[in-house]
């Protein structure tokens, strides 16, 4: 079952902190965006391996599972922007509706296990490949259709936020 989609314009923590999550995006460098990625993905090993993590905690809600395929597939949209944003001079990213993909792609009824690896290979990709931005293609830039613009250094501090927020999403208040 769908939930209410998000329709906030979260490009605000390029310029301060969370203040749901306390990330502050702004004190990201390109070169710690990798390790970010590598040390988030550890959480969502995790998290899989909750007895109730297909249940969603209420109406409104994605389940833990559903967060995870999210953050799967958000290590690849950014992946896949970093790449346009290094191979072509100020390309318009291509829309992506997460919640159009939640239902598409079945999210709530994947196997946690296969999840798991999946986040971490999908994350691993998408760390190795900002591990391998040369300092010098930090400022090349990209945008989105309602014109969102970014440089491949504000996209990896858009990405890390964004994996962030939905660990602690799934993690606030467990002990």
């Amino acid at each position: 079952m769908p939930i209410t989609p998000d329709t906030k314009d979260w490009t605000w923590v390029l310029t301060r902190p969370c203040p749901e999550c306390g990330f502050d995006a702004t004190t990201v460098e390109l070169t710690e965006v990798g390790g970010i990625v590598r040390a988030n993905a550890g959480i969502w090993a995790e998290v899989l391996e909750r007895d109730n993590v297909g249940e969603r905690p209420d109406d409104s809600t994605w389940s833990p599972l559903e967060y995870a395929c999210h953050v799967r597939d958000v290590h690849s949209l950014f992946a896949e922007r970093l790449v346009l944003a290094m191979t072509h001079q100020n390309p318009v990213f291509p829309d992506w509706n997460q919640d159009e993909a939640a239902v598409e792609g079945r999210y709530a009824d994947q196997a946690p296990s296969q999840v798991a690896s999946d986040v971490m290979d999908a994350a691993f990709a998408a760390a190795e490949a900002f591990d391998g931005v040369p300092a010098e293609s930090a400022g090349r830039t990209g945008r989105r259709s309602d014109g969102a613009k970014f440089t491949i250094e504000t996209l990896g501090r858009y990405y890390v936020h964004d994996i962030v927020h939905h660990a602690w999403d799934v993690t606030n208040g467990i002990d």
